[in-house]
């Protein structure tokens, strides 16, 4: 398809010149696909619900937490921070250690290794948080020799999903989904720094907290 500045106006799909395959630490996001609800596009509720402010996992919900947990087995280079299952997507650092583990530099040139999660309370969408201009769409092609590129970490987990949700819903009467289980991109934002690392950690963690006001609800 060629490009057409009237309707390809998406902020690119990558951040121009940088490797995902490198050691880092990421902040991603997946959610669920949208479907038609009376021309009314909607995620579906597939993984639990909030209840007093706590996300309250479904079966489905716990599975999709499992293979989470399962990435540091897959991918021995990757380690898993913090994260939350919400009711229609799902929010996680992980770390890249393909390069060994290095301290990371902001980008003053500051080094800085991160430390326990702060108590901010953020009420905004990450999309819109102001220091996570390094946002996109995920997809990304990175360079195996230095670590797992983001893109297979994310396929994988979508795939092993996506099986034991099928499987779900074919022996445990688990609620059926339209064409396919995520959607198909991805959000991941480049973590530069503590003050990022501290104020996504608080986000993720808050989540359930502030679903009445979450803009992916």
């Amino acid at each position: 398809m060629s490009y057409d500045p009237n309707t390809h106006h998406r902020r690119s799909i990558r951040l121009k010149g940088y490797d995902y395959s490198q050691s880092g630490f990421y902040f991603i996001t997946l959610c669920v696909q949208r479907r038609d609800y009376l021309c009314v596009q909607r995620r579906d509720y597939l993984f639990g619900e909030i209840v007093d402010h706590q996300m309250n996992l479904n079966d489905a919900g716990k599975m999709v937490e499992k293979w989470f947990h399962e990435l540091g087995n897959k991918y021995p280079d990757i380690e898993c921070g913090e994260y939350v299952v919400m009711p229609n997507h799902f929010h996680c650092i992980v770390e890249n250690n393909g390069n060994g583990n290095p301290n990371m530099k902001d980008k003053t040139g500051t080094t800085w290794k991160p430390g326990e999660r702060v108590g901010a309370d953020l009420r905004v969408c990450p999309h819109e948080m102001g220091d996570m201009d390094d946002m996109g769409m995920g997809e990304h092609v990175g360079s195996p020799q230095q670590g797992s590129p983001v893109r297979n970490i994310v396929q994988w987990f979508k795939t092993m999903s996506t099986n034991e949700y099928i499987r779900g819903v074919k022996t445990m009467g688990w609620q059926r989904f339209d064409g396919k289980l995520w959607q198909k991109n991805y959000w991941e934002h480049i973590i530069r720094s503590q003050v990022s690392f501290d104020s996504i950690s608080s986000y993720i963690y808050e989540n359930p907290k502030n679903w009445n006001t979450d803009k992916l609800k």
